[in-house]
């Protein structure tokens, strides 16, 4: 059994915390605990606009607090943000993230993270086990 408090890890396990162009991610579950899927809080600013394609991970994202939208790339459709909605990129779908207020979000990636990505410059994370340089987006 795994068990990890939030507020444990924000405060003595800064490496389990990633932070990028106005987000930062809690990840409280990662590839090294062996679940198969990496499960994260994850906080964007409330203004912010992400623009995120995860060509090797799939990701479903439920929103427990703030107000934004998600525009799908592929079709321009826009969809409302807020406590209750989840999304999942069952496609890799290349798409928006807009901040209307700070959103607080639980997230969960297939395959697992690592901890240690940050997006590249097209959005994406590398393939688990691809040597690449990693560039903030």
């Amino acid at each position: 059994m795994i068990v990890r408090d939030f507020n444990e890890i924000v405060k003595n396990e800064r490496d389990r915390v990633v932070s990028d162009a106005k987000w930062s991610s809690v990840r409280m579950l990662l590839a090294d605990d062996g679940m198969g899927f990496s499960f994260h809080i994850t906080f964007l600013e409330e203004g912010s606009e992400h623009t995120f394609e995860y060509k090797n991970h799939f990701e479903s994202v439920y929103c427990m607090q703030g107000k934004g939208s998600i525009t799908d790339l592929a079709t321009g459709e826009t969809h409302e943000i807020k406590p209750g909605v989840m999304y999942a990129l069952d496609k890799h779908d290349r798409h928006i993230l807009r901040a209307e207020e700070e959103l607080v979000m639980a997230c969960c990636f297939n395959p697992p993270v690592t901890g240690t990505e940050v997006h590249r410059e097209d959005g994406s994370y590398a393939a688990p086990g691809e040597v690449t340089e990693e560039v903030s987006a």
